[in-house]
C-alpha cells in the first residue's frame, strides 16, 4: 500500500520504490480493493524482496516490517522505522485504517522533507 500512496501522494518529492524483508510473492487482493477504492492506482505493484543494493543507494528507507533497523536492515543508518499495523489477513475496515495511517505518515513526511530542503537552502 505505502508504494503506491507515496507514489500518487508525494511522487513530485519521493523517488518510490517498495520491497520487502519477507515479501509474500503476492499482492493480496484486499490491499489491491481498497488502493483502488481510494482511488490509487495499483499498476506496476509487485510482492518482491528487498536488495542489498537498494538499501545502500537509497536516500530513505521506510521500513514498515515491524523489525527494528537494528536487527534487520542493519546494511543502512538511512532507516525509520514506521510501526504500521500488518492488514494481511484482516477485513477490509482494517485495511482502510492501516491506508489512512500510511497516507498520514506520507504526509508527515513530506512536510518534514520540505521543511528539510527550505533549511538547506537558507543555511548555504
Amino acid at each position: 500500500m505505502a508504494e503506491a500512496i507515496a507514489r500518487q501522494d508525494a511522487g513530485e518529492i519521493l523517488e518510490v520504490s517498495s520491497a520487502g524483508l519477507f515479501p509474500l510473492g503476492i499482492v493480496p487482493d484486499m490491499t489491491l480493493e481498497t488502493l483502488k477504492r481510494n482511488g490509487y492506482s495499483t499498476a506496476g505493484l509487485e510482492s518482491k524482496p528487498i536488495s542489498k543494493d537498494a538499501l545502500l543507494n537509497a536516500d530513505l528507507v521506510i521500513n514498515l516490517s515491524g523489525h527494528t533497523k537494528a536487527a534487520s536492515l542493519s546494511a543502512s543508518a538511512k532507516i525509520e522505522d514506521w510501526l504500521v499495523s500488518d492488514p494481511y489477513g484482516e477485513d477490509e475496515g482494517v485495511y482502510q485504517v492501516i491506508l489512512q495511517e500510511i497516507q498520514r505518515r506520507i504526509t508527515d513526511l513530506v512536510a518534514r522533507l520540505r521543511k528539510d530542503r527550505m533549511k538547506e537552502k537558507v543555511d548555504s
